[in-house]
């Protein structure tokens, strides 16, 4: 089954690539994110190593249960052929009711068919007080209008 786009990406396609990623992960639906990559995945996240799309969903049901009013901004950083580098924001809640924004780059490779086959997440996370949030949307798929990483300084 074919997830477009498709590699060799142009900027166009990255840029969409990224897009349907952040919009994917900004529905906090662990099943439907982990569609997205292969059957055998590898990933590492900050210290944590995962292969398969069934840990790859495990994971993320324990990323958004301790990540409560999760919102997340992605922007293209360079792409080759089947590969894609971002960087990335986002903030979030925990159940103390303290405020966060991790920051971080993540790379990819894809397969032909478009599925992410290794994903690889370096990311540090920031204290912020209520006031210091800049990612205000109502939960979901990121307005059009929102500001970029880059236009907020991040």
């Amino acid at each position: 089954m074919d997830r477009p786009p498709l590699p060799p990406f142009t900027r166009a396609t990255a840029a969409q690539k990224v897009r349907l990623a952040e919009d994917a992960w900004n529905t906090r639906e662990p099943a439907r994110v982990a569609l997205a990559y292969t059957t055998d995945s590898r990933w590492r996240n900050r210290s944590e190593f995962l292969q398969g799309r069934d840990e790859i969903e495990s994971f993320l049901t324990r990323k958004w249960q301790r990540e409560r009013e999760y919102r997340l901004t992605k922007e293209l950083w360079a792409f080759h052929e089947n590969r894609i580098a971002v960087r990335f924001a986002y903030e979030w809640q925990d159940a103390h009711g303290a405020w966060f924004r991790s920051y971080g780059n993540e790379n990819w490779k894809f397969d032909p068919h478009g599925l992410m086959r290794t994903r690889i997440a370096s990311i540090n996370d920031l204290p912020i007080s209520e006031d210091e949030r800049l990612f205000r949307w109502p939960l979901g798929r990121r307005p059009d209008d929102q500001p970029s990483l880059g236009e907020l300084g991040l």
